[in-house]
């Protein structure tokens, strides 16, 4: 498959996001405002964002036999997102539930029981040659066999918090893009981090939420503003900057251009209630733009 623009490896979630005027506390039973339900995941939601963006884009990751699997596969379809490289199987499809609040601000739960990352041998990526390959870290045997047969691929790594996936990607992908959660687990502090975590990788940018972010590129850094937006829900956020810069770095922008994309994308996407609905098309990226002096 080689007229594949963007390759998503990792995690898919069915998402059940709640809107709630406060975060309830101990004990305390409280109402919805409203309520979604959608697929979800960082490495599905980056593949909606590439197709929704033009570019062929494709699902690598583990979906159950189960109704959020099925429905799931169903957006896949609806989205134009190639799914062949789903893998199926007993064990039920991630769930998450999320309580988005009046700040825009967010909280999740995700419940995966006992599904285990895929093995390496479970799907069959040889002849998949993508121009940019999107981890996120929850399916490393495969993501290094992927790197194994294709050492020269234009690879990111999403990187959402620091765990066993994420850590044995950090040092063997161009791109290093990470949270600012990530950034102060591994490091303590943001800035320490962005020197420590450039020393694995060629080009690293941390997401600092609605305080822009931070990258280093070789000997050039700098850092970045976010276009102003009225945050509802900040869940996908980064799902959403990861795919755009995905799309931006296959149609070969140029560095800033892309980071400004990509922001565009992650800005958009808190304007709406939860993740998948807040995943942008070209036009809803270039309104945010028009208005981001």
């Amino acid at each position: 498959m080689n007229d594949l623009d963007v390759l998503c490896i990792g995690h898919a979630s069915f998402d059940l996001v709640f809107s709630v005027s406060r975060h309830p506390a101990a004990d305390e039973k409280t109402f919805a405002d409203s309520m979604i339900s959608c697929g979800g995941g960082p490495a599905a939601n980056a593949a909606v964002c590439v197709a929704r963006l033009g570019l062929k884009a494709a699902f690598c990751g583990y979906l159950g036999n189960d109704v959020y699997a099925e429905k799931h596969l169903q957006d896949f379809q609806a989205e134009q997102v190639n799914s062949s490289f789903v893998v199926r199987g007993e064990y039920p499809t991630p769930l998450s539930v999320v309580l988005a609040k009046p700040d825009g601000k967010r909280s999740l739960v995700n419940y995966k029981a006992e599904t285990k990352a895929l093995p390496a041998d479970s799907v069959d990526l040889i002849d998949c040659q993508p121009k940019v390959v999107l981890f996120d870290g929850h399916e490393p045997d495969i993501s290094l066999s992927f790197l194994k047969h294709n050492p020269k691929a234009l690879s990111i790594l999403d990187g959402g918090s620091v765990h066993h996936g994420s850590l044995a990607l950090i040092d063997k992908v161009e791109y290093l893009v990470c949270s600012e959660k990530f950034a102060k687990q591994y490091a303590g502090d943001e800035n320490l981090a962005l020197s420590k975590m450039a020393e694995l990788a060629p080009i690293v940018v941390i997401t600092l939420g609605e305080r822009g972010l931070i990258w280093k590129r070789g000997l050039e850094n700098g850092k970045m503003t976010v276009p102003p937006v009225s945050p509802v829900d900040s869940t996908g956020a980064g799902d959403a900057f990861h795919g755009a810069l995905a799309a931006a770095l296959a149609l070969k922008y140029d560095w800033l251009d892309a980071l400004r994309f990509a922001s565009a994308a992650g800005a958009y996407c808190c304007t709406r209630l939860g993740a998948r609905p807040g995943l942008p098309n070209r036009l809803q990226i270039q309104n945010i733009l028009n208005n981001w002096q």
